[in-house]
């Protein structure tokens, strides 16, 4: 299927010149009118503009013709979209060949230009490539449909004044003409009617080429292609689902590492690779106004949420360094740390074993580097970087709701309705359903499914979740269970070693044990993963969503449900399970009645939380990067290679796109999943690890940049959208707010040291002069060694009569020996209460601020009652000129027709 004969083309303008122009074609009875491809019923092109392409054409010479060329042969129609396809010798074949016949003819009824690339032209030799031009007729119409808000004035509101002392930032600024590539105007919705109001200098440039091929899109996605089994079809997406076509695309603007040569327009892509995805750019601003124009509002509202994110996160990540030199500095102060290393205090304290037989006694002060570390992240400074995060994430927050508002405003989105892409009917569904019923809003009969019909897809999706989630418990539970096995076997071990005796402090069971558990864990969580997301995409399939945004919701709730409980549920173990339900010697708790549970060093089960924290952390962050920057750079690498047969042909600008990956429909639902996982780590744990705002905030200059990159060079484009905000990842992030404000309290309360601390310094101590002597003694409890059952002590004789264990119970020779004693309720009381006042504190302080700052900044207001007064003022006057003009011609042709009237009846009377 080659290229159409320019005579035949010629003839069918002429034949078009000769009649009126009607474009009507029958659509699907479930689309509504507003959905139909528009009827053009304008006036016939001149035959000289066609003429003008034809002479062009004749002249030119393919094989001169630039590699980067984003225009059709005759230099002049540029291309808005390209279809590619590969002829199917299968049983198929000749159906999908007149899908695609009819779906082109139909095409070129909606006004659409086609120009078809032979497969002979293509350097893999196989692929057929149909080049789609939208001509002004067709981009006015649609920019009515659509809304589009395009340029009426230049605006005489200026730019917000800049922030004082903003020459210090001045090495972060980006070019003027690269941040604010246009002046900024009053806007109103295109009307093709009013075209004289609109700021029209060229009309090959008047409508960016985001818009042309969101416009092109729009008109794929509703043109028909036939019907089958008695129902009309429609829409590309159908098309790509059965592989009638292979791909569908819009055009880069060219190159990414070299500007453009005339007569291409300016390339847009060179100057974001230049400004934006150069990883040596790390510290500079982001072109948020250029990327809107060249990617579409959706795309750019990312980034600009992913960029605040990251301004935010520095405030955070710099009180959090701060709490963590301020444990640096005072660890060698730590008064725990000095009695537990104390050879006279922690070397004379006599530990019971942390394993059944294999392990044996010891003695405290082998844990002396363990409490020296622990105080890092243990100490004063961490209730006050807990209450601190509570409010940064509420300011954060309310910031982020402000800066959207500012954003709607400088992107022409306050009027914004939902974009009707994410609101059509699924092919799938439409596929699926047997019944109609009336749409109660447009009054037409569309597809209909059955609750009862889905109903069972929905329990079956429920269970396939919960079953999920229980296997990310279940795996968890079996790296609890090779800890218990492990740590009783690497005690034994060190035991025996005496070449290990050296690294015997360093390496202690415990430590061993949390680092090889939680990278182990890490493994299980990116394996489960990776399948779940399969899985998730399959059953959210399976369960037959009506539109886009239906499909986009239902996968959102299970990939971030299953996500919550497979990245945190360790966590969430180490924090508030692991060493709460321990027992005592002679009477301690078993998991499966095989392994003893685990405990919590004396120092605490912080330390091991902040290890679980930032191997997972870490690791998911570092594992992220490199799989978004290599996989599509080797997929392009081997598809380019694949390719590359006919090396001699012509590789087009389109034949490059085509090698790139595709972006996909749910590539920004991956990158908004990761960001908020991340931002879970950052609140739901920050108590445990005040280095976790840095990380984030290190990852996040990288993950911008990585990201532009990406996108810029390694992808194809994706189709322009429009998005007002991130959707319900936004009500995703206020529910972690406010579950973080609740965990933290809970990690300083019964994680952290703190409380206890705290106790004992004001109620037990009875040093004047060093209030926290004797605390480590004080939070040992003692345990007779005749008291152990034989099948728990360890093999050989020992001199010891008692041992110590990390508890608060009363001692073998008292009445209610190795009951809890009075400071063990004094403490849990004391827990209790610091939650109870620390939660009701910071939600308080957080409604006062959300109450305190606005959702729209006052300026922000004020800018748009002027714009919608100006633009009301512009279409007033406009409106009303016309109106003048209009009653002006037709008075003069009026009084023109009188008087030839006139002299006609004169020239009759003289006659006579």
């Amino acid at each position: 299927m080659g290229d159409p004969n320019v005579l035949e083309m010629v003839q069918e303008e002429e034949r078009r010149i000769s009649r009126e122009v009607d474009y009507t074609f029958n659509t699907s009875e479930s689309l509504s009118s507003r959905e139909t491809s528009f009827l053009i019923n304008e006036e016939p092109v001149p035959a000289k503009r066609y003429n003008l392409f034809l002479r062009r054409r004749l002249m030119f010479d393919k094989d001169k013709q630039s590699k980067d060329s984003i225009f059709f042969r005759d230099g002049i129609r540029q291309i808005d979209f390209v279809l590619s396809y590969v002829d199917d010798v299968k049983k198929d074949g000749d159906t999908k060949a007149e899908r695609r016949k009819e779906f082109e003819e139909n095409l070129r009824k909606t006004g659409l230009e086609l120009e078809i690339e032979d497969k002979m032209n293509s350097e893999d030799g196989r692929t057929y490539f149909v080049k789609i031009h939208a001509p002004w007729e067709v981009l006015v119409t649609y920019a009515e449909v659509l809304g589009i808000k395009m340029p009426i004035k230049e605006s005489d509101i200026p730019r917000p004044e800049t922030i004082p002392f903003s020459f210090l930032l001045g090495p972060l600024k980006l070019a003027r003409n690269v941040k604010h590539p246009h002046p900024e105007y009053f806007t109103a919705q295109f009307s093709r009617y009013r075209q004289e109001l609109f700021l029209i200098e060229d009309k090959s440039s008047f409508f960016p080429s985001s818009s042309r091929n969101r416009i092109v899109y729009y008109i794929l996605s509703r043109c028909p292609f036939g019907t089958e089994d008695g129902k009309k079809r429609f829409g590309i997406e159908r098309l790509l689902t059965s592989h009638t076509y292979s791909s569908a695309y819009p055009l880069h603007d060219g190159q990414y590492w070299k500007p453009s040569e005339p007569p291409n327009p300016v390339n847009e892509r060179y100057i974001l690779f230049k400004n934006w995805a150069r990883f040596s750019y790390f510290y500079k601003e982001q072109p948020l106004d250029l990327i809107r124009k060249y990617y579409g509002e959706k795309i750019g509202i990312y980034f600009v949420f992913l960029g605040f994110y990251t301004e935010m996160l520095f405030l955070a990540a710099m009180v959090g360094l701060t709490c963590f030199i301020y444990g640096l500095l005072s660890m060698h102060n730590s008064t725990s740390s000095i009695e537990i290393c104390d050879p006279n205090v922690g070397g004379q304290i006599i530990m019971c074993p942390l394993c059944d037989v294999v392990c044996d006694y010891w003695r405290l002060n082998s844990t002396c580097w363990a409490s020296k570390i622990s105080h890092l992240f243990d100490n004063e400074s961490t209730v006050f970087f807990a209450i601190f995060m509570g409010i940064w994430v509420t300011l954060f927050l309310e910031f982020w709701k402000q800066r959207q508002a500012r954003l709607e405003y400088e992107w022409d989105l306050v009027d914004f309705e939902e974009e009707q892409q994410q609101l059509q009917l699924r092919p799938e569904f439409e596929a699926m359903c047997k019944h109609r019923k009336m749409n109660p809003v447009t009054k037409e009969m569309e597809p209909y499914m059955p609750l009862c019909t889905r109903l069972p897809w929905y329990f079956l999706s429920g269970a396939t979740v919960t079953l999920w989630m229980a296997l990310v418990v279940a795996c968890m539970v079996a790296v609890i269970a090779y800890r218990l096995s492990v740590f009783a076997t690497f005690a034994s071990f060190v035991e025996s070693e005496t070449s290990l005796k050296s690294v015997k402090s360093v390496l202690t069971p415990q430590i061993t044990t949390a680092l090889t558990g939680s990278c182990l864990n890490f493994i299980i969580i990116l394996i489960l993963n990776f399948f779940y997301e399969k899985i998730s995409a399959w059953i959210t399939k399976m369960e037959i969503p009506r539109t886009y945004q239906e499909y986009e919701s239902s996968l959102t709730l299970k990939m971030f449900l299953f996500q919550f409980v497979n990245f945190y549920s360790s966590c969430f173990y180490v924090a508030f399970f692991k060493g709460k339900f321990v027992g005592y010697p002679g009477k301690y708790t078993y998991l499966f009645n095989v392994w003893r549970s685990e405990e919590c060093d004396p120092g605490g089960c912080l330390i091991e939380l902040t290890t679980q924290l930032t191997i997972i952390m870490t690791g998911k962050q570092i594992f992220g990067n490199i799989q978004e920057a290599i996989y599509p750079l080797v997929l392009n690498w081997w598809r380019r290679r694949k390719a590359r047969t006919n090396s001699e042909k012509l590789y087009s600008r389109w034949e490059q796109d085509h090698d790139l990956e595709t972006f996909g429909n749910l590539g920004l639902f991956y990158e908004y999943l990761e960001t908020v996982i991340q931002f879970g780590f950052v609140t739901l744990f920050v108590a445990s690890f005040p280095l976790a705002p840095l990380l984030a905030l290190l990852n996040n200059i990288l993950e911008i940049r990585v990201d532009a990159w990406k996108l810029t060079t390694q992808y194809r484009r994706p189709v322009a959208a429009k998005a007002h905000c991130i959707g319900v990842w936004q009500d995703i992030l206020y529910g972690m707010a406010v579950l973080s404000v609740a965990s933290n309290a809970f990690i300083v309360a019964f994680t952290s040291d703190i409380i206890p601390r705290l106790v004992y310094y004001y109620a037990y101590s009875v040093n004047a002069t060093e209030p926290l002597k004797g605390y480590i003694n004080n939070t040992l409890s003692t345990f007779l060694i005749a008291d152990l059952p034989n099948n728990t002590a360890p093999m050989g004789k020992r001199d010891l009569t008692t041992c110590r264990y990390k508890d608060y119970r009363y001692p073998p020779d008292h009445e209610l020996k190795y009951f809890h004693n009075m400071q063990f309720w004094h403490v849990l009381a004391a827990k209790m209460t610091f939650i109870i006042v620390i939660e009701h504190v910071v939600f308080l302080v957080k409604f006062l601020l959300a109450w305190m700052i606005p959702d729209v900044p006052k300026d922000v207001l004020e800018r748009i009652k002027r714009e919608k007064l100006m633009t009301v003022k512009i279409l007033h006057d406009f409106e009303l000129k016309k109106l003048t003009d209009d009653l002006r011609i037709g008075s003069t042709e009026f009084a023109k027709e009188f008087m030839i009237q006139e002299n006609k009846a004169q020239l009759a009377k003289s006659t006579i």
